[in-house]
């Protein structure tokens, strides 16, 4: 294979100029680290086109919940079987009977079929990524997430009078960290003896006291 000097010079030209001012390529950080990166898998999206108040909802909810179990309950907000409980952008939100399962303040929810969507691929993509490291899918639970705002998309809209008006959207960032846990129930030892309650204790005394 033939190689054009033309385009190596500028390579090198490219490389120089990189090492002479101390550059580098860095991966932007993510804004917390794993304890424990063995048993941890990242998933992360940059500037989703869907609203950031709704998804910062939708991720407040998942959030401590095993993978499964947060894949389902998506999937069935997205089927409007279940809701996302709004607790922090309340405006202009409807009062919903399946809100009343999660004890919101009014029984404040909505279906956001859009951010749902959005972080469920997300989760999916941290499956496949701990599917590569080859942790255990099942023991994984949503550790950490976190939704931060993406600079707003500028569009117009026309209106009376020959006017225009900003139209603009709100996307969002997400990074998320997944971590393998450990079910271990301590074995109950038989020869312990067992706790009774005070009531229990006090009719156990007054039975003696009656004989």
């Amino acid at each position: 294979a033939v190689v054009s000097t033309q385009s190596t010079g500028s390579f090198n030209t490219f490389n120089n100029y990189f090492n002479t001012n101390n550059l580098s390529f860095t991966m932007v950080r993510y804004a917390k680290e794993a304890e424990n990166p063995a048993k941890s898998v990242k998933a992360r999206g940059f500037h989703l086109r869907t609203h950031f108040k709704t998804s910062r909802e939708v991720a407040q909810a998942i959030k401590g919940m095993h993978l499964r179990k947060a894949q389902k309950y998506l999937k069935d907000v997205v089927g409007k079987k279940q809701i996302i409980p709004m607790r922090r952008f309340m405006g202009g939100v409807g009062r919903h009977a399946q809100a009343k399962a999660f004890n919101t303040s009014g029984s404040l929810g909505a279906w956001p079929k859009k951010s749902a969507t959005i972080v469920l691929d997300l989760l999916k993509n941290a499956e496949s990524n701990a599917e590569v490291k080859g942790l255990e899918v099942d023991s994984l639970v949503v550790e950490y997430i976190q939704v931060n705002r993406a600079p707003q998309m500028r569009r117009r809209t026309y209106r009376a009078h020959g006017r225009i008006n900003p139209f603009m959207c709100s996307p969002c960032h997400i990074e998320m960290i997944l971590t393998e846990t450990e079910s271990i129930v301590a074995k109950e030892d038989e020869d312990a003896p067992k706790k009774k309650s005070k009531k229990k204790e006090a009719r156990a005394r007054a039975r003696l006291g009656a004989e």
